[in-house]
């Protein structure tokens, strides 16, 4: 008995732009309803412009990677301060409050794993489609519902 199997190209990954503070654009590589899995987990990229971030929040039901591939940016770990260069790897478990800020002159590009899956559920609710050609849409404001919908995917309730 085998399981599945998934290849994806950078150019092929299901893409959609964020809204502030983060701005720049989400990748969702692996889901549960890309390919079957045993395990449920999400995995994308993300790119966060200079000045932007990822506001402070934590994951009541799931546990999180993130691994810094360019640029780089502070981490900001239950109150805590961490630079953020290529290389780094961070492990979150459930509850743990993290804020990613990019405070450098370039994009901040790090990839997420999250088990169980959900986050690419909610980084398609807020976001837009990232469509080849289209122009840049960023900064545009979070959904109204943004609260409603962090409550239904991945995210604690905030503090």
């Amino acid at each position: 008995d085998m399981g599945d199997l998934r290849v994806v190209q950078p150019q092929n990954a299901e893409q959609h732009w964020q809204p502030v503070p983060a701005n720049g654009h989400i990748e969702v590589h692996l889901a549960p309803d890309l390919v079957a899995m045993e395990y449920v987990l999400g995995f994308g990229r993300q790119v966060v412009p200079p000045g932007s971030y990822v506001r402070e929040h934590s994951h009541d039901r799931n546990e999180e990677v993130i691994h810094c591939t360019e640029g780089g940016g502070c981490a900001m770990l239950d109150g805590v301060a961490h630079r953020m260069v290529p290389g780094t790897t961070i492990f979150l478990g459930r509850n743990r409050r993290h804020l990613l800020l990019n405070d450098g002159a370039t994009d901040l590009v790090f990839t997420w794993l999250i088990v169980p899956s959900g986050l690419e559920t909610f980084f398609r609710a807020i976001g837009r489609p990232k469509i080849a050609g289209e122009a840049d849409p960023t900064p545009f404001p979070r959904p109204a519902d943004v609260l409603a919908i962090e409550a239904r995917t991945v995210f604690a309730p905030p503090v």
